[in-house]
């Protein structure tokens, strides 16, 4: 897995453009396994580094290809229903994608306790990310207020990666860079998320006083 992350990310940074970005991110959102941080980080790198893309242009097509591959889970989930959607998870194939029944039904727990919410808050947590529009199809809930919430979370999400990828690109050499992201791409996330809270503990701290 470490040699794949490797290879995409040095892909990244010699490839990547608005398009690319979509769709990767897109892939990232839906029910395969592929980690955001190996798009978004090496994407604000190069636009530092190159001034072919702008950084607000990397967020906004990296929430666009989040909520398109939001969408295709919403869809599939609100069509097929939870018996084809579990039979799907226990197959051979989804296992090939890295999702199980456990995983499913840790996502639907998740969207019980949080509600519609909870397509925003976790489109910022590791196992969640990628499946918690699968919950959000099974209950139906409304389209709008799904892709409000979701361009929320993952606008986020991405301006958090994409603010990782502008500071590694004023300490570090491209090289670095793919070493990086392929072996800490799982702690990077958690960082995000620390960061996250500490961003939103900060502004309750400030609302109460």
């Amino acid at each position: 897995m470490e040699e794949i992350i490797v290879n995409l990310t040095e892909g990244a940074l010699n490839n990547l453009n608005y398009w690319w970005i979509i769709a990767l991110m897109a892939i990232e959102s839906s029910f395969i396994p592929f980690p955001s941080e190996v798009v978004m980080i090496p994407a604000a790198y190069m636009a530092c580094a190159e001034g072919e893309m702008s950084i607000p242009m990397v967020i906004v097509c990296g929430t666009i290809g989040a909520l398109i591959g939001a969408m295709i889970n919403y869809a599939l989930s609100y069509f097929l229903g939870r018996p084809i959607v579990y039979a799907f998870a226990n197959s051979r194939i989804g296992h090939i994608c890295l999702i199980d029944a456990e995983k499913v039904k840790k996502a639907e727990d998740y969207f019980d306790r949080h509600g519609a919410v909870s397509t925003l808050i976790g489109r910022m947590i590791p196992a969640i990310r990628q499946l918690i529009s699968i919950p959000a199809g099974l209950a139906r809930i409304n389209l709008m207020k799904f892709t409000i919430f979701t361009c929320l979370g993952a606008a986020i999400w991405n301006s958090i990666l994409v603010a990782i990828g502008v500071a590694c690109h004023n300490s570090m050499p491209k090289d670095e860079l793919i070493g990086i992201v392929s072996h800490y791409s799982h702690i990077i996330g958690y960082a995000a998320i620390a960061l996250v809270i500490a961003v939103i503990a900060y502004l309750i701290y400030k609302g109460r006083k």
